[in-house]
C-alpha cells in the first residue's frame, strides 16, 4: 500500500452548466460512457491504494450516492464515508467538511467530474516522497482561462491565477490535489473571492508562498465533464475510445 493518504471526492455544486440534465439529479450521477461519472473518481483513488474514501455530496439528489456506491464493496473498499455540503460555496469550502474524516492524515482530493486517462498512483507515490506540502497535476489545455492557470517562473510555478482573462500559460490545474493535513487550517483562513466562494486556487497559492507546492504534468487526456456540454461529450468520447485510469498519470 502506498501510504496513509485518505481520499476525498467532491461531488457537490449546482451543475448549472449541464442544465437541464441536472434539474432532477446530481451532475456526478450522470453517465459517462458505461459508468456513472463519480465511478471514475472512486476508481482513481482505489487504483492508488487509497482505502479510506469520503464523498462530499450536495445539490439535487445528493442522496443518490448512497444506493449507487453503497459501502464501496464493488470497488474493493470496506467502507465509504459521506457528508453533505449545504450550499455550493467553492471547492475549498467543501474540503473543510472533511477535516474530521482526515484525522490528521494527508489527503488526495478529487473532483468527481474529472476523469484521467492514466492512474494517479504515481502522483500519490511522489507526493509521499516529498514529505509534506502539496502537489498538483497540470494538463495542457485549449481554454486555460476556465481554470486555475499557473504562471511559471525560473524555479517552476510562481503563482496560480483563477480563471484569468489573459492566461500566462497553456496549462490548467486539474481536479486532483494532494495536501498534507495543514490544508484544513489553510482553508479556514481563506476569505471569499469576488465570486463569493472559497477558492482552491488560494489554497494552492498558500502552499506556493511557503515553497512547499510541487507539480507534475500529465500525459494522456484530462477530461472535465462539467465545464460545458461540449466537455461532457468529449469526456464520453475519450473514455469510450481510450479508457480511463490506466497505468501511471505522470510524464
Amino acid at each position: 500500500m502506498l501510504a496513509r493518504v485518505r481520499g476525498i471526492i467532491l461531488a457537490g455544486g449546482s451543475g448549472s452548466r449541464l442544465y437541464p440534465l441536472t434539474r432532477i439529479t446530481n451532475k456526478h450521477l450522470l453517465p459517462v460512457y458505461d459508468k456513472p461519472m463519480v465511478y471514475y473518481a472512486v476508481e482513481a483513488l482505489v487504483s492508488a491504494d487509497i482505502d479510506r474514501v469520503l464523498i462530499v455530496a450536495g445539490g439535487a439528489e445528493a442522496g443518490g450516492f448512497l444506493p449507487l456506491l453503497g459501502n464501496g464493496a464493488q470497488f474493493g473498499l470496506r467502507h465509504i464515508d459521506y457528508t453533505y455540503q449545504e450550499r455550493p460555496s467553492g471547492i475549498a469550502d467543501a474540503l473543510r467538511l472533511a477535516r474530521h474524516f482526515s484525522d490528521g492524515q494527508a489527503v488526495c482530493v478529487m473532483l468527481a467530474d474529472n476523469i484521467f486517462e492514466y492512474a494517479i498512483a504515481g502522483a500519490v507515490r511522489r507526493f509521499n516522497a516529498q514529505g509534506g506540502g502539496a502537489r498538483v497535476l497540470l494538463a495542457e489545455v485549449e481554454d486555460p482561462e476556465h481554470y486555475g492557470c499557473p504562471v511559471f517562473g525560473a524555479d517552476g510555478i510562481a503563482r496560480i491565477e483563477e480563471k484569468p482573462t489573459h492566461p500566462a500559460s497553456r496549462y490548467a490545474v486539474t481536479g486532483c490535489y494532494l495536501y498534507d493535513a495543514r490544508v484544513f487550517d489553510i482553508a479556514d483562513r481563506l476569505k471569499p473571492s469576488e465570486r463569493g466562494e472559497l477558492e482552491i486556487t488560494d489554497v494552492n497559492n498558500a502552499y506556493l508562498a511557503e515553497g512547499t507546492l510541487q507539480h507534475e504534468v500529465l500525459r494522456g487526456y484530462w477530461a472535465d465533464c462539467g465545464e460545458s456540454f461540449g466537455s461532457y461529450r468529449r469526456a464520453i468520447d475519450l473514455v469510450a475510445t481510450r479508457g480511463a485510469n490506466k497505468g501511471d498519470a505522470a510524464s
